[in-house]
């Protein structure tokens, strides 16, 4: 089979042509309306992008490349690498050249740990890798070649270097702010032995004596390497990509993205959640105590994190995946029994909440208990790993972007006066303005 860079070569320029011919022949082919209600709803549910890599439906969930992400949870992060890029699989021989490119490619400029060195000792670890993928654009060969006069056709090929060398380096950054911020002791380095995500494993230093905390790390890079194209650090990092600010800028710009609340920063606030819950109750609560407690948590208007999704209206297969590893390696624990508790009542809660159209639970709501369990338990660092994770899928939608030829994102914004004077043309209603003093 071929290498990740001849599958490429071959083709991108196939997924060029099909974009090309669909833009120009059905250029005024409509594909959607769009409602107020959307318009000050975040967008949700326009159909505005195109995203290859992935796509996630409302009762089936992540699908990579046509394959849902349950059928994939055996394949290694450097596999789905590959498929996100090319939409097949690689052979071994493939993914072995794959591997040890990255290998060749991990070596971490000194100028990073000094960066590193030189931030306040209490820095976030989102903000802390993002700075550290910030701080290596000056060696971004896609910046260079651009600056030098390159072809359009040529753009993925820079993009796909730059990539390399950010995804390579990424375990040795990750170990090393784990192990920095929470005072772990001295760098470990990776090992040109392992593969990708053992080497992420490998870093942060965790006693793994078994393997299983290695196995998690591979399954948890797997499961959120991707997630198509509208969520906010996609987004972001799509609409600075199509300025054609290299994949540093990007990739920096989404993890900023990632690290809100509302976002990635989710799955350290759902295992607060359930350390809350245990202190509370000195333990594993009954079914009637969580039942209160999740109503106290929405009466107070709080969410209950880890529970809801923005388009998923079913379980989070991802979380199905980590529930089933959970189950099998870590049944008595008590932190990852308190999660199973709250997946067996708060969905029952939730029905009963009017305006919640989801109330199962997606993947941020086991990924904490699971990391706990092995010992990883500096939840704001959880955030870092899904980034670590997510700048998967985010390369290769970069990568994928500077191939087809992807314009700059430019919507149109319409101001509220604008969009009062059309709801009263459309409607015949007469809308009272806000008096301003």
């Amino acid at each position: 089979m071929a290498t990740l860079r001849e599958t490429l070569a071959y083709r991108i320029p196939i997924f060029r042509e099909q974009r090309a011919f669909l833009a120009k022949k059905y250029a005024n082919v409509k594909v959607c309306d769009v409602t107020v209600g959307q318009i000050y709803g975040g967008m949700r549910g326009v159909l505005g992008l195109v995203t290859d890599t992935s796509s996630v439906d409302p009762e089936t969930g992540l699908v990579i490349r046509g394959i849902p992400i349950k059928q994939l949870t055996d394949r290694l992060p450097e596999e789905i690498f590959f498929l996100l890029l090319t939409s097949k699989l690689p052979d071994e021989t493939a993914l072995k050249d794959l591997q040890d490119e990255l290998n060749q490619r991990s070596e971490v400029p000194g100028y990073v740990w000094d960066v590193l060195n030189a931030m306040p000792p209490d820095s976030h670890p989102m903000t802390m890798i993002s700075t550290a993928i910030l701080v290596m654009q000056r060696e971004s060969l896609f910046a260079a070649q651009y600056e030098e006069g390159m072809p359009k056709e040529e753009f993925w090929k820079p993009a796909l270097e730059d990539s390399l060398n950010i995804i390579a380096r990424l375990p040795d950054i990750a170990g090393y702010i784990y192990r920095k911020r929470f005072d772990k002791g001295p760098r470990i380095a990776p090992d040109p032995s392992l593969d990708w995500g053992a080497n992420v494993a490998r870093t942060l230093g965790i006693p793994d004596p078994d393997g299983r905390f290695t196995k998690l790390i591979r399954l948890y890079l797997t499961l959120h390497s991707d997630h198509e194209g509208g969520n906010v650090s996609a987004f972001t990092s799509r609409t600075i990509g199509s300025a054609l600010s290299d994949i540093y800028y990007a990739l920096s710009g989404g993890l900023n993205g990632l690290a809100g609340p509302l976002h990635g920063l989710a799955n350290q606030e759902c295992l607060r959640w359930v350390l809350m819950l245990r202190d509370k109750f000195g333990g594993i609560p009954t079914d009637e105590q969580l039942r209160q407690f999740a109503w106290e948590t929405l009466n107070s208007n709080q969410v209950i994190p880890g529970y809801g999704h923005a388009v998923l209206r079913v379980t989070d297969p991802r979380f199905e995946a980590l529930y089933e590893f959970g189950m099998k390696h870590c049944a008595d624990d008590e932190i990852f029994q308190i999660a199973s508790k709250i997946y067996q009542v708060v969905p029952g809660v939730l029905q009963q909440v009017q305006k919640i159209k989801d109330p199962w639970p997606n993947v941020d709501a086991i990924s904490g208990p699971l990391f706990h369990h092995f010992g990883l338990t500096e939840y704001p660092f959880y955030t870092a790993m899904f980034g670590v994770a997510r700048a998967l899928g985010i390369c290769a939608q970069y990568i994928i972007a500077r191939g087809v030829g992807r314009p700059i994102t430019r919507p149109k914004s319409i101001t509220s006066e604008w969009l009062i004077n059309y709801i009263e043309q459309q409607t015949g209603d007469k809308i009272e303005r806000p008096v301003l003093e």
